[in-house]
């Protein structure tokens, strides 16, 4: 089902519902104001009929009741002139009563065997009709003045009223959904087109969707189309030279493999070939240490993040303790700072992949017998874990071309490493929120690498 089908039938039944309340309550309206108009109609025409009679309803003489003959069969049967007229003429009727005797009454009028009704307004039941008695005592006087309608009258009146009212009610819903139907197609022309627009692009289409003849609240959302484009793009551009670049890294290790195994196969003597095979198994390091890389970076990327309150220091332990074995190896002062455990919002895998990689990076840049320290402490932003290590350091001008991929830097050229050890740990910090600044440590020489953590 198409939007515009949605919008329709949710916009249509609440047109008809809203009719139809409207029919209700003009109906109601109608007999409200059709009974209170009729109810003062019998009032005046007690008043009236009192007017006339009262002369002789206060004469003294008794009399025999006085019938008043219908006005169809006098007057030249004027009321016979108009159908509609002579039926409401044969609606009303009235009696006035002197004392317990019957006066006056209507050729229609109820017999005197009916009892007198009681003052005020009443509905009466007469020969299977509903009628509406107005009952008019005159003070000071033994005279009673009765008017009656039927109540049908009032209803025929009502239902004319309310079958006029129905037909243009009932014309406005067809006529209201055609209109309603070319104004949704019309207001959603903008969205087809931008559906077409978009649609209609290649996979390698990534350019900005013109906002300027969209209307104000589809504006939003082309903008956060169109971010997300951009950051698309840049994903695909990062991703692309990504790819060349570890292509390219790969080729060197693997060209010197072959090369290796083939100086290997010509060797003429045993200790020829016991260097080359020392040379292919350092050969082989390198390239298993810069495919670790990749897929570590590969995985940082994708990897979902499960952020949790988390012990700082024994993260920052557990990982001191990893390297255990490599730091006594080389002789190096290893130290951990900090006394209390501050606890920080991240995620463990992703955190322990960046101390891990510094301090990789702290081992094998640094001399034997050199110093590594770990120190946490407080920050504006919750916790700093600072790693500070005693190797050749990073000169302040390189220190922002070090978080690129595949960047070796001069000072560290001589050693072995794929360039993705700083890269990584960038990665993890955009993705954590974490805050990464390079500097030099207090006794002046090496590299100190500080990570702002957001405390729990």
């Amino acid at each position: 089902m198409t939007l515009s089908q949605r919008l329709f039938l949710r916009i249509l039944p609440t047109l008809i519902i809203t009719i139809a309340i409207v029919g209700i309550f003009a109906y109601h309206s109608a007999t409200r104001e059709i009974d209170n108009i009729y109810d003062a109609q019998l009032i005046n025409d007690a008043n009236v009929l009192w007017s006339l009679m009262k002369h002789p309803l206060t004469r003294l003489t008794a009399r025999p009741t006085v019938q008043v003959p219908d006005l169809d069969f006098n007057m030249d049967n004027q009321l016979a002139l108009n159908e509609d007229a002579d039926d409401y003429a044969d609606a009303h009727s009235f009696r006035a009563w002197k004392g317990p005797a019957l006066a006056f009454a209507s050729s229609n009028a109820f017999p005197a065997e009916v009892k007198r009704f009681s003052a005020g307004f009443s509905d009466v039941t007469y020969q299977n009709e509903l009628w509406r008695i107005y009952s008019l005592p005159i003070p000071n006087s033994d005279v009673t003045i009765e008017v009656a309608e039927k109540i049908i009258l009032r209803e025929g009146l009502v239902d004319n009223i309310l079958l006029n009212l129905a037909f243009p009610l009932l014309v406005l819903v067809p006529v209201s959904a055609i209109i309603i139907w070319l104004a949704i197609n019309n207001g959603l022309a903008n969205v087809r087109g931008l559906v077409s627009q978009i649609r209609t692009r290649t996979p390698d289409d990534l350019s900005m969707i013109a906002t300027g003849r969209l209307p104000r609240d589809l504006t939003p959302l082309v903008h956060s189309l169109n971010n997300l484009l951009r950051k698309l793009g840049h994903s695909l551009a990062m991703e692309r030279r990504f790819s060349d670049l570890a292509a390219h890294q790969l080729r060197t290790p693997q060209a010197g493999i072959k090369l290796l195994l083939q100086m290997f196969d010509r060797a003429d003597s045993d200790e020829e070939r016991a260097a080359l095979l020392k040379d292919l198994v350092v050969s082989n390091e390198r390239a298993m240490h810069l495919i670790e890389q990749l897929l570590r970076l590969a995985r940082v990327s994708h990897q979902p993040l499960q952020l949790e309150a988390l012990p700082l220091r024994q993260i920052a332990a557990a990982a001191l303790a990893d390297f255990g074995v490599m730091l006594n190896r080389r002789g190096f002062n290893a130290g951990l700072v900090g006394t209390h455990d501050p606890q920080v919002l991240t995620d463990r895998a992703l955190l322990r992949v960046m101390i891990d990689n510094l301090l990789d990076n702290s081992i094998k840049y640094s001399p034997a017998g050199g110093r590594i320290e770990v120190r946490i402490e407080p920050s504006s932003r919750g916790f700093r874990l600072s790693i500070e290590d005693s190797g050749p350091g990073i000169p302040p001008e390189q220190r922002e071309a070090a978080f690129q991929r595949f960047n070796r830097l001069d000072a560290r050229a001589g050693e072995e490493g794929a360039g993705l050890g700083l890269p990584i740990v960038a990665d993890i910090g955009n993705r954590l929120d974490i805050g990464i600044s390079l500097g030099t440590p207090a006794w002046g020489s090496g590299l100190k690498v500080d990570l702002d953590i957001p405390a729990a």
